[in-house]
């Protein structure tokens, strides 16, 4: 199975999100992409309760497309979500062609070296970058290629939206229709998400 994995706060998931994730299954062959939440996010505030918000409103988001799957592998190990030990859990669970395939953004693959076993981490995946600047400079990232971290740039027009500006969107009940999909906007509204 050739395998790609998009892993995330998705604090809440948005159209971009799903932008992404349907480019790579397009350009890339992929059999499945795994959205899997980040259950208890090393680097971010965390909420039990909304760590499960999180997850089903990816389950919805994504349940039109078949070649989609969400997983909740961090969530069955309750502690912090570490790529590395998901990728680790993936390679037992699936017979995987290849290498897995990571999604990421320039901005989290920049900081790639703090990440927890950065070093045996790069050696179980691939990572496909998206970028977001039409002037990057690719050269910065020669480093990580010594280094011995494999990647592609490949870069689309998609939403500019973040998580974030979504938040404030909903607190200041501002329209959000063309950024999340109907039913994570349902969700959203029958739980008095952001609220706060």
């Amino acid at each position: 199975m050739k395998l790609c994995v998009f892993q995330g706060t998705f604090n809440p998931i948005h159209k971009a999100h799903l932008q992404m994730a349907e480019y790579v299954l397009k350009h890339y062959g992929f059999d499945k992409i795994i959205f899997i939440p980040a259950y208890k996010p090393p680097h971010k505030d965390y909420n039990p309760q909304m760590s499960i918000h999180r997850l089903n409103m990816v389950k919805l988001a994504t349940a039109y497309n078949p070649h989609f799957l969400v997983s909740d592998i961090e969530y069955q190990r309750e502690g912090k979500s570490y790529s590395y030990i998901t990728a680790q859990k993936l390679y037992k669970m699936y017979d995987v062609e290849g290498k897995i395939k990571f999604i990421i953004g320039t901005d989290a693959f920049e900081k790639i070296e703090t990440w927890y076993e950065s070093d045996k981490f790069k050696k179980l995946v691939d990572f496909i970058v998206f970028t977001r600047e039409n002037n990057l400079q690719k050269t910065k990232y020669e480093e990580l290629k010594k280094k011995g971290y494999n990647f592609e740039f490949t870069q689309m027009d998609y939403l500019e939206i973040s998580s974030t500006e979504l938040r404030e969107k909903i607190k200041n009940n501002q329209s959000i229709d063309n950024l999340i999909t109907t039913e994570v906007k349902g969700y959203i509204e029958k739980n008095g998400l952001y609220k706060d």
